[in-house]
């Protein structure tokens, strides 16, 4: 079974994350095609990136990190649930994704984001982190925003509309997810 990770993609306090993560895996256990898990950066407490060698080299050192490659490594593919700061994605998000190297190599990754354009500017932040790291993006993402999915900015409220998207992207990331499975077996 294809095994695909929500990723909650903030740290910060009274963040919105958790709550679209929720909303997402609830959409997504209407599937029987793939199986998935929340995982939230902020149960990993990574300091920022310690590691005395580069994680390409995957002679982890500290404990932290060992757990957090142990947890990235059997998935198939990736949701993001990011948030925009700064026309970017948060530093947490981004510290989390650097600890790592092969453990997200030839996986496939898709997006949901939230921010006061959608999230637009942390998805194409992303996109080249991930390339870097040899993650496959599908195309279809989902924007939320501040303004009309959230009450107050703080409540999340999403339009109906975005069910569909949510699913368009699923769609995408489950048959990339297993196509690379096939990648990885031949490495």
């Amino acid at each position: 079974m294809t095994k695909i990770a929500i990723i909650i993609g903030s740290t910060r306090p009274g963040r919105l994350g958790a709550s679209v993560a929720e909303w997402v895996r609830g959409i997504a256990s209407r599937r029987s095609d793939a199986e998935f898990e929340l995982v939230d950066i902020a149960d990993f407490d990574l300091p920022l990136l310690d590691e005395p060698l580069p994680p390409s080299l995957g002679q982890y050192a500290h404990e932290h990190t060992k757990v957090w490659a142990a947890k990235i490594a059997p998935f198939d593919g990736f949701i993001f649930v990011a948030p925009e700061y700064n026309h970017g994605i948060s530093g947490a998000l981004k510290n989390a994704i650097d600890y790592l190297s092969a453990e997200w190599h030839d996986k496939a990754a898709g997006f949901v984001s939230y921010g006061g354009v959608g999230g637009a500017r942390a998805v194409e932040h992303l996109r080249v982190v991930l390339a870097e790291l040899m993650v496959a993006t599908v195309r279809a993402q989902v924007m939320l925003s501040l303004f009309t999915d959230f009450k107050d900015m703080s409540e999340f409220a999403p339009d109906p509309r975005h069910e569909k998207e949510v699913d368009q992207m699923l769609d995408q990331l489950v048959s990339w997810a297993g196509a690379l499975r096939t990648v990885r077996a031949a490495s």
